[in-house]
């Protein structure tokens, strides 16, 4: 039996897989990146939270 070259339609086939691998993996580490810079930040910073207060850590 010959090893026959490939296809040209197995190239453009894999040409797209590669291409939507690289954008899955950008928005995963993009969304990766989000999660990790919001649990970061200290809760008690957000002045728009309905339970802020500016006396932290004292007696009301």
């Amino acid at each position: 039996m010959a090893i026959h070259p490939g296809h040209e339609l197995h190239s453009r086939r894999k040409g797209r897989n590669v291409a939507i691998g690289l954008l899955l993996g950008g928005f995963v580490a993009m969304i990766f990146a989000v999660t990790i810079v919001k649990l970061s930040k200290p809760q008690n910073v957000d002045i728009n939270a309905p339970n802020y207060s500016t006396n932290i850590g004292e007696n009301e």
